[in-house]
């Protein structure tokens, strides 16, 4: 009798942050335990393009394609570590809100698990960051993990 697999489709956003690679490394492994399928989303945030761009001059939408460069980036480099684990990864870039575009592609999806990385960091960019985890956590429609 073959054993029943827990998860089905994890769903890992990351932001390149320490924390973010952690949930992503965590997250590779469960995959492979549950012969699950793994995507890995990076959220270019609307309020962040704005943000930069009104500080630095520069047209909202240069500041969208590198964010959306940066972004890339972050998502190759784990999809790198999946493959080293002979596991395909799928790759999402969303643009918007980030707990929200997270917790829609979840719901388009059908993830059955997201795993997202705790930022430790002080100060206003971690209450900004955070809220991130807790909007997730709050709208996900499936369990969330928490990753230190």
């Amino acid at each position: 009798m073959e054993a029943k697999t827990l998860f089905h489709h994890i769903l890992v956003p990351t932001d390149g942050s320490q924390p973010s690679v952690a949930a992503g490394r965590l997250a590779i492994q469960l995959a492979v335990l549950h012969q699950a399928q793994i995507t890995f989303i990076y959220v270019v945030d609307d309020a962040v393009v704005e943000e930069l761009a009104g500080a630095s001059g520069r047209m909202a939408q240069q500041v969208r394609q590198d964010l959306e460069v940066t972004g890339q980036r972050y998502l190759s480099y784990l999809a790198r570590l999946a493959a080293d684990v002979s596991l395909t990864a799928n790759q999402a870039i969303r643009y918007g809100t980030p707990y929200s575009e997270i917790e829609s592609l979840a719901r388009e999806q059908g993830v059955d698990l997201i795993v997202i990385g705790q930022v430790g960091r002080r100060g206003p960019r971690r209450i900004l960051i955070g809220s991130v985890t807790e909007r997730v956590i709050e709208h996900a429609p499936c369990p969330v993990l928490v990753v230190k």
